[in-house]
Order: structure tokens, then C-alpha cells, then sequence
């Protein structure tokens, strides 16, 4: 997670004084970019983590070398523990760390870290709904993940009979409550999600992991691929402009607007297929007008006709 590897990035340029990404990232078995981006996200929350470029230049904790936090400020150790309270609520292991890094600050700036660290908080489960559990598999394959050990899985389709794969594990992702493994096959880089996953037996074979693999940058990939077929149909249609903040968040990021004139605004929204776009315009009735294409056109027309054919009153036959 990125929180223990901000902590780890600034113990270990306490105990060094001064670092270069590429010496970050071989000490945390990341990808440059992404030691870059940790040691980037630490200077901008104003921790006292400034780049020296040149011949034996690199990133250094102003002051020198530390062994423990009391060299930062009142400001820099609330900023630290603000970026990192989030993720320390909901990990029972970064909050024994958080409190750890707490008491080797001064006295004086305890209290203030401490309510940082409160300032956040994660609750994962919904209104009425029960406090979200990680699902044991999930634990069994991020331990295959640490591990590098590869992972025979029996993983069901949409429809489909289970399968049986061996995989390279090389990370998990939480997406709104539902996981997913991401994993190098013989046919390549695969994204399985683990609710399909029927069974996991972690193997003694060595995995193998690319040493510039960076999940983040993965599962931007894996996201932007997905919205791209959720979006393979677009329409253009007109609106109220008050409507439009209802619009978006039918359609989220698939709703762009491409035009506004005397009140109305023109959009593209978008989804996989023309009837997905019909479905979800349907109950806005005349309020959305759709100028275009016509099969989206002709999806609206159908269900209207269905409504009209099973509500319409029909006179009592007596």
C-alpha cells in the first residue's frame, strides 16, 4: 500500500540523509516512477523532502540525516500524518505504525499528529450494511503476491465452467468493494475478479514479476480499457442546463458536454450499446431530448411503445 511505503520512504531518507529514486525504488522493489511519485507526493504535503539535481544529486530530508521524526515541524508532521491517516484507519498494521512514528515526535507535536491521524476516517461498508470483512481469499492472494509464489486458480466466467490457470500474482485492487487480482498468464497480463475466483492453491513455483511492473499505472490501463467498451455507442442530446448535474451522474465521466445555448446544453453521453443508452434516457422522458444517432432514437421509440401498450388505459368493456 502506498501509505507504508511513504513511511518506509521517509525512514529511509532519515537514516540516509539523502536518496535517488532509483536507490528508493531497488530498497522497496517498486518501479523509478513510482519512488519518484512517492518521494514527489511527501514534498508537496510539505514535509521537508526537496529534490538536488546534478552529479550526486537525489532527494534529501532538509537537516541531514535523522534517526528518529524530531527534526520535522509542527506543520510537517501534520501534513505527514494527514497523508497517511486515511490508510492507518482502516489497517490495523499502519495503525500500530502510525502510533509508533507518533511517539517519536516531540511532546509538543503529539497531539496535533494525533488529530491528524483522526481527521479521516475509511468505512468501507454501506448505510445498513455490515462492516466489510477482507475476504479470506483475498488475504491468501496477497500473501502469494508478497510471497512471489505462483497461484493455481479455478476462476469461472461470465456463464462459464471453471477453469483452471497458473498465474503470476502481481496485485490486488479494491474497486468499490470488489476485488481484483491482477496477474501475469501465458497469454499474457490479466485481470480476474476474485468473487469469481471458486478456488486459489498458492504453489511453492516462483513467480515471475517485471521489475518495472507499477500496479497503479496497470490498473489505469486496465480502467481506461474498460470504459473504452463501456463507451462504444455515444449519443447527442439537449437539456435543461439545470439537469445536467442529474445527467452526469447517470453517465459519470461517459457525459461530455459539447455546447451550451440560451439555457440548453448539448451533450454526448455514452455506453456500450445503443439500447444500455435508451434504458438509462427512458425515464427522463421529454426532459432529454436525443438528436442523434437514430438506433438510440429508435431504442427510445420501442420502449415507449411497450409502456404505452402495457399502462395506456383501455376502455371498460361492460
Amino acid at each position: 500500500m502506498r501509505a507504508d511505503r511513504l513511511i518506509a520512504a521517509l525512514l529511509l531518507l532519515q537514516a540516509r540523509g539523502r536518496v535517488t529514486a532509483s536507490e528508493l525504488a531497488e530498497e522497496l522493489e517498486i518501479s523509478v516512477d513510482t519512488a519518484r511519485r512517492d518521494l514527489e507526493a511527501l514534498s508537496a504535503a510539505g514535509i521537508p523532502v526537496y529534490p538536488q539535481p546534478g552529479r550526486g544529486g537525489g532527494w534529501s530530508l532538509v537537516g541531514g540525516a535523522r534517526t528518529d521524526l524530531t527534526g520535522l515541524t509542527a506543520a510537517e508532521s501534520q501534513a505527514l500524518f494527514l497523508l497517511l491517516g486515511p490508510a492507518g484507519s482502516a489497517e490495523p498494521e499502519l495503525t500500530s505504525a502510525l502510533r509508533k512514528l507518533i511517539r517519536a515526535l516531540p511532546a509538543t507535536f503529539r497531539s496535533d499528529a494525533e488529530a491528524a491521524v483522526r481527521a479521516v476516517v475509511s468505512d468501507s461498508a454501506g448505510w445498513g450494511e455490515p462492516d466489510r470483512e477482507l475476504p479470506a481469499l483475498v488475504q491468501s492472494l496477497q500473501n502469494a503476491v508478497v510471497r512471489r509464489l505462483k497461484v493455481r486458480l479455478a476462476y469461472t466466467g461470465k456463464g462459464e465452467r471453471p477453469t483452471e490457470r497458473l498465474v503470476d500474482p502481481l496485485g490486488l485492487v479494491d474497486k468499490d468493494g470488489i476485488w481484483y487480482l491482477v496477474a501475469g498468464t501465458e497469454a499474457g497480463r490479466r485481470t480476474f475478479r476474485v468473487d469469481r475466483i471458486a478456488s486459489a492453491e498458492v504453489t511453492d513455483l516462483p513467480a515471475e514479476r517485471p521489475d518495472d511492473f507499477d500496479l497503479s499505472v496497470e490498473w489505469a490501463r486496465v480502467v481506461a480499457e474498460m470504459e473504452q467498451r463501456r463507451s462504444l455507442v455515444s449519443a447527442t442530446v439537449l437539456i435543461d442546463a439545470r439537469f445536467l448535474p442529474v445527467l452526469r451522474s447517470h453517465f459519470g465521466r461517459h457525459c461530455e458536454v459539447v455546447a451550451q445555448d440560451d439555457g440548453r446544453v448539448r451533450a454526448r453521453v455514452a455506453a456500450h450499446t445503443a439500447r444500455s443508452i435508451a434504458e438509462q434516457l427512458a425515464g427522463w422522458g421529454a426532459t432529454v431530448e436525443v438528436v442523434e444517432p437514430e438506433p438510440v432514437r429508435a431504442e427510445l421509440a420501442r420502449i415507449g411503445l411497450e409502456l404505452t401498450e402495457r399502462y395506456a388505459k383501455r376502455p371498460d368493456v361492460s
